[in-house]
């Protein structure tokens, strides 16, 4: 038996490498005889960048930017092997597990840092920028990664603004220099996203992912607020009513207007560049997994992507995930064989956490040890 191992990280506890050794351990353990193909995988979030370049080589660059709260911060971002294409991955600048629990506020956070990496790669000849948007910390549309690339936004007295949450309603007016569109007009733009929320609205960025970086209610509405303001002021509702506008705290429609950029599936992408269906081929079960599979699962995941590729070959898929929040009808409707939750006990989120890679190694055991 050939079995492919094709996991998404568990947010705060494992990087997807982890979880794809802790699986093929345990599988090891359960039958040392079963092949094992180990294929880390993301779908747009935190460790993208790192996916892509594990599979199609180049190397990091460092750099100095600004972090959420414009502190400066050391980050990197990976440029292909033929120095044509540079992956940078948001959350590596302007992502949420950049700030302690005490900072997060999305009325104050930035993605000036993210422009600025977008600046550097510029500057390094690459002709190819693809944005991986997922983490963010930040609630302004894409204005703070403006701000950093050369764009300039104006309140009514005429002051110039910077690129945060509770600037957006603000903003009156915006010039930008030839130049500067002119730098951009060069680069081909991809965005990739795990997420379909438009920009604003009850399913926008602001209402289903404000509280998670730390808005309050009364934020939650302003950000809103603010964010049909700039949409409106930008002239651009249409664009900010499109799947994805709302992903990454409106940098989905920020690099819409300011980069020109498509937005694409992260999963789809990913698999698309790492040729992950030559490896569905070869193989007779594929396991995957991430942190939670819930109804949300079906909308543009991980596992989704992965479950859709292995029903076009008829390869069964066996799903291990931290909290198993889906029904029955939910599994099914995934293309899924089976789905389990690899907590094994009553426990904190803490103790979950920690016992992230043996509890991955158990879950696999057991479950290899069922197809005996």
């Amino acid at each position: 038996m050939n079995i492919l191992i094709a996991a998404d990280s568990f947010k705060d506890a494992l990087d997807t490498f982890g979880v794809c050794d802790a699986i093929a351990k345990g599988i090891q353990l359960a039958n040392p005889n079963i092949k094992i193909t180990k294929f880390p995988l993301a779908d747009g979030g935190e460790g993208t960048s790192d996916i892509l370049m594990h599979h199609l080589g180049g190397h990091k660059k460092e750099i100095v930017v600004c972090d959420p709260l414009l502190r400066p911060i050391h980050t990197d971002y990976v440029i292909s092997e033929d120095g044509k294409t540079a992956f940078i991955e948001l959350a590596k600048s302007s992502g949420l597990q950049l700030l302690a629990d005490n900072e997060r506020n999305p009325m104050l956070t930035s993605t000036y840092g993210l422009g600025e990496m977008i600046n550097d790669a510029i500057h390094e000849g690459v002709t190819n920028i693809v944005l991986s948007i997922g983490g963010s910390a930040t609630n302004d549309a894409g204005m703070g990664m403006a701000v950093a690339l050369g764009f300039r936004f104006y309140d009514e007295a005429g002051q110039m603004l910077d690129g945060r949450g509770q600037n957006l309603a603000k903003v009156v007016h915006m010039e930008v220099d030839d130049e500067v569109k002119e730098a951009l007009t060069k680069i081909s733009f991809t965005t990739i996203c795990d997420v379909t929320n438009p920009l604003y609205g009850s399913q926008g960025a602001a209402h289903v992912f404000g509280a998670q970086k730390g808005a309050t209610q009364e934020d939650i509405l302003l950000l809103d607020k603010g964010l049909i303001h700039f949409a409106k002021v930008m002239e651009t509702i249409s664009m900010a009513e499109k799947d994805g506008a709302g992903a990454a705290g409106g940098v989905g429609f920020g690099a819409m207007l300011f980069l020109q950029s498509k937005l694409c599936k992260g999963i789809q992408l990913v698999m698309e560049m790492t040729k992950f269906e030559d490896a569905v081929r070869r193989c007779d079960l594929v396991i995957t997994g991430e942190g939670r599979l819930d109804g949300q699962t079906a909308h543009g995941k991980l596992i989704q992507g992965v479950s859709a590729k292995a029903a076009k070959h008829h390869k069964p898929v066996i799903a291990l995930c931290g909290a198993l929040i889906a029904s029955t009808e939910d599994i099914r409707n995934l293309g899924l064989k089976a789905a389990f939750s690899i907590s094994n006990g009553p426990q904190s989120l803490e103790q979950a956490l920690k016992n992230t890679t043996q509890n991955l190694e158990q879950t696999a055991f057991n479950v290899v040890g069922c197809l005996e």
